[in-house]
């Protein structure tokens, strides 16, 4: 029984990631991987995560960091190096040893892309890398009268260099090192090459591995999605509690500047979690947070000023019998219900969730798109919103009742049910003239 039930979520989670593979494939990534990845049990997963988005069409690019291995070369050598304002001041000496350290995880990564997808059909499958050069540096100078000696910052990305490499097929591997015209070596930030790398490839998405599971609030939960004004307080609020930047800060610092300079969403997810790649891209809600731009189109909790948006977005559907008819008294009593899309003040979405607390249920309700805006996600986006809203009110199945949409929502995941599985509520209103079938998703 247990393994019937083990292959029936397995088929559900395919199913529920096949819109995300498809919609995933031909796309550019960029992958932010910090040299304490390398360092964890969870390190060959992420390299077969690696590799199995590499085999779905994705087109990869990995820019790693080394700091932890650069230590334990200066430790072996009795070395030591300063850091000042989170960048190592780095002499001769130190330079040498970063050369090495960088050297050993580049033909670690490939050693471990090389195997393919490890315990699998497809181990041994030819998976190509390239070590990239394709960074330009410049000094950093002197600062404040400290003269950071090799430390460098970017100053040229060769996007066309990168993309060819993409186009072969080929999975460019980047390091935190950048060369200069004249042939000198400089000791770069992975957080900024690989936030270059993605503006300068327009990148789909921006990928980053840090010790946390993302963003954290007060009490310890994870946010999902960050606007940059947003992502700019918790870089604040993180730099107050911490001295030397945290990975988690460097790259959120990263994500921000990348969303800023026009990259559409940057994700922050655990190298320690088992399996975080493939949460985070091929699921509903994800594992991690996201910084995505700010737009001028938004959901939110409907107000009173709402109703009149309301009324035209689903009064077309009400005259041709598709939604129940509501009254604007109705409306105005219910309006705490209702999450609406609002794009440049206009209401061109909405949906309402009426919890049944006893039951654990709510009733997802008057899902609405605009006609001319109905090709894209945004119905989607409304069920996800209006699942976690559920979530939070501790509702564990949300169901809906529905005369025309029936396909719609059995594509989503929703089960056909009985009426006398509804809330007793539910049941006394239900309109057996209108006979609306009834269908039921669980969603914890």
């Amino acid at each position: 029984m247990e393994m019937l039930q083990d292959s029936k979520q397995l088929v559900d989670w395919f199913r529920n990631s096949a819109p995300y593979i498809n919609a995933h494939r031909g796309k550019t990534f960029v992958l932010m991987l910090g040299g304490e990845a390398l360092e964890t049990d969870n390190f060959q997963h992420i390299i077969n995560d690696i590799a199995l988005l590499n085999s779905l069409g994705v087109k990869l690019v990995l820019v790693h960091g080394v700091r932890p291995q650069i230590q334990k070369q200066l430790d072996l050598n009795g070395h030591t190096s300063q850091f000042v304002d989170d960048l190592r001041i780095t002499d001769d000496k130190s330079l040498t040893l970063i050369k090495q350290a960088v050297g050993a995880v580049q033909i670690e990564l490939q050693s471990r892309l090389s195997m393919g997808l490890t315990n699998s059909p497809m181990q041994g499958a030819a998976i190509r890398t390239v070590i990239s050069n394709v960074v330009t540096a410049q000094p950093i100078g002197i600062k404040d009268g400290i003269d950071f000696c090799h430390a460098g910052k970017v100053r040229k990305i060769d996007v066309v260099g990168i993309r060819t490499q993409l186009a072969a097929g080929a999975i460019p591997v980047i390091s935190p090192l950048g060369y200069s015209v004249t042939g000198e070596v400089f000791n770069l930030l992975a957080e900024e090459v690989a936030t270059q790398v993605a503006v300068g490839l327009q990148a789909d998405k921006l990928i980053g591995f840090c010790s946390n599971i993302g963003v954290l609030d007060d009490e310890g939960e994870v946010i999902t999605e960050l606007l940059p004004e947003q992502a700019q307080q918790h870089v604040d609020l993180m730099e107050l509690e911490s001295g030397q930047a945290s990975g988690t800060l460097r790259f959120l610092r990263a994500a921000l500047a990348a969303c800023k300079a026009g990259v559409a969403r940057s994700h922050l997810i655990s190298y320690y979690e088992d399996g975080a790649l493939l949460k985070e891209l091929f699921t509903r809600d994800g594992v991690g947070s996201q910084i995505v731009k700010e737009s001028y189109e938004r959901i939110r909790t409907a107000t009173i000023d709402d109703i009149g948006g309301l009324l035209a977005l689903i009064r077309p559907l009400e005259e041709q019998g598709i939604l129940v008819k509501r009254s604007r008294e109705l409306l105005e009593n219910e309006i705490a219900y209702f999450q609406i899309v609002e794009r440049d003040g206009m209401v061109i979405g909405c949906a309402a969730l009426y919890p049944f607390a006893a039951e654990k249920m709510g009733e997802l309700a008057c899902l609405v798109s605009h006609p001319e805006y109905r090709r894209g996600a945004r119905a989607d986006n409304l069920v996800a919103h209006i699942e976690r809203k559920a979530r939070k009110l501790g509702l564990e199945s949300i169901f809906v009742l529905t005369t025309q949409s029936i396909h719609w929502f059995r594509e989503r995941g929703f089960e056909f049910a009985e009426l006398n599985q509804l809330p007793a509520a539910k049941k006394e209103l239900y309109n057996l003239k209108r006979n609306s079938r009834i269908l039921i998703r669980k969603i914890r």
